[in-house]
């Protein structure tokens, strides 16, 4: 039994966990979101307070709410020696032992290979370890991903990686939990895992690092790395200037004419809505990321960076919660914003409204042989936007391949004609095809889960 306790703030949409530990009277806040006000509120319906906020690396995929929360709390801002940032810190290496009470005590060792500088943070109770804050280094059976500080770096990045985890796991027991920072949808984690939690002795049977031979792992590593989110670029410049405080604060309404003059400005105008609802009725020109989905991520890493983005939604609420994962990453102020309905935004002129066509993979069977059911247009051209990876295990045969983070800068790569559009179930597939119909181009939307229903499948390459 131990007196120490760990409560996990996740952050679903960007694939990530953040960490408060406690032993009931003072708290650990490892690796936070930007929006410290989940923090606070945790601490404060636990009764701690929070003495020490801890980094294990300046994150590449979301800006940190560290700074911001060592400042209004007083806490002590633990981070790498050896980064260089423009704030005070308390520099921690490998080897520091902090103690934060009695009955809690941090052991810092060095764990690069995600970044060069990386840092794990053993939690020791007063009966051992407890477990090991491990940001993106050994992860939930895989690593973090080792090409963020350029692919030139990838290889040894690697190797230290291998070494790390291999680290960690000589210097810890079976029992002590792994608590990972990337790795649950995160793209800064080389592969994904389904697992809710682990140990060092689970990761011992099931993680590649520590099954595999030094060479054969970072062979499969590298092998296994895809495009990651244009975003990243200025998370790292971000972390390391330090971020203020976040603002949340409501921003201006778009009132029907705006929205129409950002729309013919070429602005992007985002409904946040489903995808369902986005293709029975929308706003002309508008774009779909669903707030139902992964939105920061895909909108964040399409979004030329600094256009002004508009945010469309059902309530103030919808809109909030867009606004609070847009400032996740660095997108602090959307440009207006407005809520209601389709009808609403068009002030009630139809002309201005538009529907997305929609389809199954077996109506595009169908329409292939000639006979598409429901009235549907003919399949001219079968357009693919999933990620590299995706494609070359296996992808319809005679489909156009052009991953939707790269579509906004290759419409004019996609063939003449009616443009059928699928992913792997139909999320990226809803805002690839408002981007085209925003182009003028007719589109049938695969809102479907990935399948061959009858269709030739070819290997990638």
């Amino acid at each position: 039994m131990t007196d120490v306790s760990v409560e996990v703030v996740q952050t679903s949409s960007l694939g990530d966990r953040s960490y408060l530990a406690h032993d009931g009277e003072v708290a650990i806040v490892v690796d936070p979101q930007r929006d410290i006000d989940r923090f606070l509120a945790l601490a404060g319906s636990l009764g701690v307070r929070i003495t020490h906020v801890a980094e294990t690396h300046l994150h590449n995929d979301y800006v940190s709410g560290g700074l911001a929360l060592a400042r209004l709390t007083g806490a002590t801002y633990l981070v790498a020696a050896d980064d260089t940032v423009d704030f005070e810190r308390s520099p921690v290496t490998d080897g520091d032992a902090i103690t934060v009470s009695t009955r809690m005590r941090l052991r810092v060792v060095a764990t690069p290979g995600h970044t060069f500088h990386h840092l794990s943070y053993v939690l020791d109770s007063e009966h051992g370890p407890v477990g090991v804050f491990t940001g993106g280094s050994l992860l939930f059976g895989t690593t973090g991903r080792t090409d963020l500080l350029g692919k030139q770096h990838a290889h040894t990045l690697a190797e230290h990686q291998y070494a790390s985890v291999h680290r960690l796991a000589d210097l810890l027991p079976d029992g002590t939990e792994v608590w990972p920072t990337h790795g649950f949808g995160s793209f800064c984690s080389a592969t994904q895992s389904d697992a809710p939690e682990s140990t060092i002795g689970r990761e011992r049977t099931a993680n590649p690092a520590l099954r595999l031979e030094a060479d054969d792992f970072v062979q499969q590593t590298l092998a296994g790395l895809d495009a990651y989110p244009a975003y990243y670029a200025h998370m790292g410049a971000r972390n390391t200037a330090g971020a203020d405080l976040i603002d949340l604060t409501p921003v201006a309404v778009a009132d029907p004419a705006a929205l129409a003059q950002r729309i013919a400005d070429g602005e992007w105008v985002v409904d946040l809505r489903s995808r369902k609802a986005f293709a029975h009725r929308h706003l002309t020109g508008t774009l779909s990321f669903g707030l139902d989905g992964p939105m920061s991520t895909w909108l964040g890493w399409m979004a030329p960076w600094g256009t002004p983005i508009t945010l469309l939604g059902d309530s103030a609420q919808q809109v909030a919660d867009a606004q609070r994962e847009l400032a996740r990453i660095g997108i602090d102020r959307p440009a207006a914003a407005a809520t209601g309905s389709p009808e609403q935004w068009a002030a009630g002129d139809d002309t201005r409204l538009t529907a997305l066509t929609t389809a199954t993979f077996a109506d595009l069977a169908a329409a292939r042989a000639g006979t598409p059911p429901h009235a549907l247009p003919a399949a001219d051209v079968v357009l693919d936007v999933r990620m590299t990876n995706e494609w070359r295990t296996g992808h319809i045969d005679g489909a156009v391949h052009i991953p939707l983070p790269d579509l906004p800068h290759r419409l004019t790569d996609v063939p003449t004609g009616t443009v059928w559009v699928h992913c792997g179930s139909g999320y990226r597939a809803a805002a690839a095809s408002s981007l085209l119909q925003r182009a003028g181009r007719q589109v049938v939307h695969l809102d479907d889960a990935y399948t061959d229903a009858g269709l030739p499948i070819v290997p990638g390459n």
